[in-house]
């Protein structure tokens, strides 16, 4: 089972510019992948193809082997969650619990099954102690982790992330490994968009590289990370570790701190 797409296409309506161009990609249950890429890169238009906001004007997407071709966002969002960067983008009600229970009791799940998720995510996502408080009350960084309790309520098996450590700080970045633990344990996908390139490194095992509103790569984290061409033309830099183990000529390949430091210690130069 996997969430896949052939050759899509996509261009802004009234606009003669193509925004993503043949773009292919498959991604299974189970899996982690980032998306990186300069602005403009097309990194955002693919991932709301692939949650159905936008429809692809060529190609196809394929959830679970079902075509999204004539289905609403909707029908889709059941499948495959989508985190807004700006999560005022995605907030409407005026309290925490309303806000996560909105799709659930749209859907007319049991009470108690609607209880149970609403329960989950708020102690998942770290947002209990707001669970009474208006959503613009409560501080952005944490208001995001709203907009995700909001998408795992919904029990997608592909969960998308839109640069989620944008504005975080220590907190938010530790919460943010929990849901993604929880995703991993209950065999979701999770797919970033992120200029985060520390962020990707350490929590993202697969990375596709966009640039000219296109697919240019799409491998192993510590194989994209030492391919300074493919990096120069996406206009990314690899992670500041990487950066300074390529400076020095280190023979191993290093994502994080902790190995930059193990293969000084080692003598790897």
């Amino acid at each position: 089972m996997a969430l896949e797409v052939n050759n899509i296409c996509f261009s802004y309506p009234g606009s003669p510019v193509t925004a993503v161009e043949r773009v292919s990609m498959k991604i299974e249950k189970g899996e982690r992948v980032a998306i990186i890429g300069q602005n403009g890169a097309g990194k955002s238009t693919t991932a709301k193809i692939l949650n159905n906001i936008y429809q692809p004007t060529g190609g196809t997407v394929l959830v679970d082997g079902v075509d999204t071709k004539g289905k609403t966002t909707a029908q889709i969002a059941s499948h495959v969650g989508y985190v807004f960067q700006n999560p005022n983008d995605q907030i409407f009600n005026d309290d925490v619990v309303k806000e996560i229970e909105y799709v659930l009791r749209y859907w007319k799940l049991p009470e108690e099954e609607i209880v149970r998720r609403r329960d989950e995510v708020l102690d998942i996502t770290g947002i209990r102690p707001f669970m009474s408080t208006h959503p613009f009350d409560i501080p952005l960084p944490i208001r995001k982790f709203l907009t995700i309790a909001v998408v795992l309520a919904t029990d997608p098996d592909y969960v998308i992330l839109d640069e989620p450590t944008a504005g975080q700080d220590n907190w938010g970045r530790k919460q943010l490994q929990t849901v993604m633990e929880y995703l991993q344990n209950k065999g979701k996908a999770i797919i970033t968009i992120s200029h985060d390139m520390e962020f990707v490194a350490e929590n993202f095992e697969r990375v596709i590289v966009m640039a000219h509103k296109n697919v240019i790569a799409d491998g192993d984290r510590r194989d994209i990370f030492y391919r300074q061409e493919i990096l120069s033309d996406a206009k990314v830099k690899p992670p500041v570790s990487t950066h300074i183990a390529q400076e020095l000529h280190l023979e191993r390949r290093v994502l994080n701190l902790e190995e930059l430091v193990a293969a000084l210690l080692q003598g790897d130069a």
